[in-house]
């Protein structure tokens, strides 16, 4: 959606913020003409066991490599580093559980847990380069679990605890993992999820698995097998040990993280020590500017990539102090992550759009019941914010007064690639607009032959040079990683995602280039409608997709879910089509609106539009196990139903027909 007049009005900030935009300039300048001179500055942001001989050894792309012979380990920079100076007795975590329970965790003993977890992994005899399989629920052992694996040179994959039986087995499987973690299970929603059984039932169809490591959390009754399974508070026990730091290369494996799309086999992401800690350190430092008595919570979920450089990895080698929390952001009530930010005093927020409007659907009550004063800066990170939602943030959960780092970032590149940068100079802040890009990225927005468009058109979102944050490559499949994501567009990475840059600079993400409609000849990105929906003041949130037309070729479907105090009706869906029609035109208006009280989501609360469709459909929705909330499902169907025998159609529920 081409961003309106409304949305690229500049909104004023804090005044703290109004840095001299020329630093950030002058940074980003100088990270592109000399990039040896500058990373060489830079990766110092982290402490080495060896300097490189060379910063970046671009001789066989897209396989480049940063710090080239540097020699790091991040468990030693995340935890010994720390406790040589104040920070000893300093917070790393302050662990809450759904129940209300704590935890506070020291970096000293931080580095105690982890230390013991690495000895009983070497006992056990897990080695260098051995990969193991992490599959726990956001609790302490989850970051001392990945921190123990660096410590010795075991690659990690972390496996989110929404995943079922079947993607475990399959992440086992590629990665060819000797042992996993887990635990008895966890708490999400009030309700208990059997994680020991989800692995039971994976390493039935895996061969590689040597040993499982079981946490007890919820005293569920789990099945242990004699030989393979083992307590992990019994290993553990009087681990009063020092395991010295694995000294690892550069460009050694860190992690692989699976990332999974509709269809086809997941890309392991291979991430290494060296680029990408430089990567992720600075850019936390870069975007949010944090201050050493600052408490930061980054509120998404440990398993995915954001959990990784933002929970774990790049707050630990700044020495922050990080919120864990363990449940749902609505229970026990709408208000558990103001209560959250009012009782810990949490001073820098960064939680996503989907988090936001589900929020925002609650209405402005909740937040007015707590005192969210002690925020400075809020982020927003896993797609593209819509203005309304932005606003929104700003103004009744920042006060007006905090500025909104709006991150675009993916999997693949470990870290912020467009940002605001409070630390580098902020820019006067547009609705919906990630505005810069961080030093050492150079972007370009390009059409389909590769030609760059003009300012306000819409065009592929493309990364010209490597960068130290870059992934490495996709694990057993190099041919997949060269030809997915740099034979397009002449070796520059192809994001797979649509952007405008406007006439001021300002870059503007659109959602996957994949997710796109085709009516009437006429290519329509969802997150185009999506965004028009929920700029609607009584639509929460919305999701769309194309149900196919012989006419048309495909039709909009749209299912919208209603902020609480307003009800449905035909009217309403008839004043919203008429606001589509004005602001986007005739082309854009939904065929079919359906209202429904919940949309199919993940537990990091992502939108499962592939899920509403099949379901719409009458197809199979494939694996739900993600889902946080199974009836949603149900919700879609029983529209769709109510729509046919209203309409005699075979469109369906609670809908507005056109």
């Amino acid at each position: 959606m081409k961003p309106s007049q409304e949305d690229k009005a500049a909104l004023p900030v804090d005044e703290v913020y109004h840095t001299a935009l020329e630093t950030y300039f002058d940074v980003h300048r100088k990270s592109l003409e000399n990039p040896e001179e500058f990373w060489n500055e830079h990766a110092n942001i982290v402490e080495w066991y060896r300097k490189w001989d060379t910063v970046l050894d671009s001789s066989n792309p897209p396989f480049y490599r940063w710090f080239k012979n540097g020699r790091i380990n991040l468990s030693y920079n995340c935890l010994d580093r720390n406790i040589k100076n104040h920070r000893r007795n300093k917070a790393a975590y302050i662990w809450i559980g759904e129940d209300g329970s704590e935890k506070i965790v020291t970096y000293h003993g931080l580095l105690k847990r982890v230390n013991s977890l690495a000895s009983a992994l070497k006992n056990l005899g897990i080695k260098k380069g051995d990969r193991i399989i992490i599959y726990l629920p956001m609790i302490i052992e989850a970051p001392v679990a990945m921190l123990a694996a660096a410590r010795i040179g075991a690659t990690f994959s972390f496996v989110f605890g929404g995943y079922g039986a079947g993607a475990l087995s399959e992440r086992i499987n590629d990665s060819g993992a000797k042992l996993v973690i887990t635990a008895d299970g966890s708490y999400r929603g009030g309700k208990i999820v059997e994680l020991k059984k989800v692995v039971d039932e994976a390493l039935q169809s895996t061969s590689s698995v040597e040993n499982t490591i079981v946490v007890k959390r919820t005293d569920s009754p789990v099945e242990m097998v004699e030989g393979r399974d083992m307590w992990y508070h019994e290993l553990i026990r009087g681990g009063n040990v020092f395991v010295e730091p694995e000294s690892m290369d550069s460009n050694d494996p860190l992690f692989i993280l699976y990332t999974s799309g509709t269809t086809g086999k997941p890309k392991g992401v291979v991430h290494s020590n060296g680029g990408y800690a430089v990567w992720v350190a600075n850019t936390l430092k870069w975007a949010f500017d944090p201050k050493e008595d600052d408490r930061w919570w980054c509120a998404a979920d440990i398993g995915w990539v954001t959990g990784h450089s933002y929970i774990v990895f790049a707050p630990l080698l700044l020495g922050l102090t990080s919120i864990l929390y363990e449940g749902s952001i609505v229970y026990p009530a709408p208000d558990r992550m103001w209560e959250i930010i009012d009782h810990y005093g949490i001073n820098l927020l960064y939680t996503s759009p989907t988090a936001i409007r589900t929020l925002m659907k609650y209405g402005d009550a909740y937040t007015k019941n707590h005192d969210l004063s002690s925020l400075r800066v809020l982020g927003s990170v896993g797609e593209p914010i819509n203005p309304s939602a932005w606003q929104w943030y700003y103004r009744n959960i920042g006060g007006g007064k905090c500025p909104i780092i709006d991150t675009y970032w993916q999997t693949e590149t470990g870290g912020f690639v467009i940002s605001p940068s409070a630390g580098l100079g902020l820019p006067p802040l547009k609705p919906g607009s990630g505005t810069f890009p961080m030093p050492g990225i150079d972007p370009v927005i390009l059409d389909r032959n590769g030609k760059e468009v003009k300012p306000g058109e819409k065009g592929y979102f493309v990364i010209r040079k490597p960068w130290p944050g870059m992934f490495l490559t996709l694990h057993n499949d190099p041919e997949r990683f060269r030809s997915t994501y740099f034979e397009k567009y002449n070796g520059g990475y192809y994001a797979g995602d649509y952007a405008i840059r406007d006439e001021d600079g300002y870059f503007w993400l659109l959602g996957r280039a994949d997710e796109v409609l085709n009516v009437s000849g006429h290519r329509l990105g969802t997150i185009e409608i999506e965004n028009a929906l929920v700029s609607s003041s009584e639509i929460a949130e919305a999701a769309v997709f194309g149900r196919p037309d012989p006419v048309r070729g495909e039709v909009i479907v749209a299912f919208v879910v209603i902020k609480d105090g307003f009800s449905t009706d035909q009217e309403m869906g008839n004043r919203i089509k008429k606001r589509i029609r004005d602001s986007l035109g005739p082309i854009y208006v939904p065929q079919e609106i359906h209202f429904v009280r919940n949309l199919p989501k993940t537990r990091s609360g992502k939108i499962m539009r592939r899920v509403v469709k099949a379901v719409a459909l009458n197809q199979l929705p494939g694996d739900i196990s993600t889902l946080e909330n199974s009836v949603s499902v149900d919700e879609v169907k029983d529209a769709i139903d109510t729509f046919s025998r209203e309409t005699g159609t075979e469109g369906r529920k609670g809908a507005v027909p056109e």
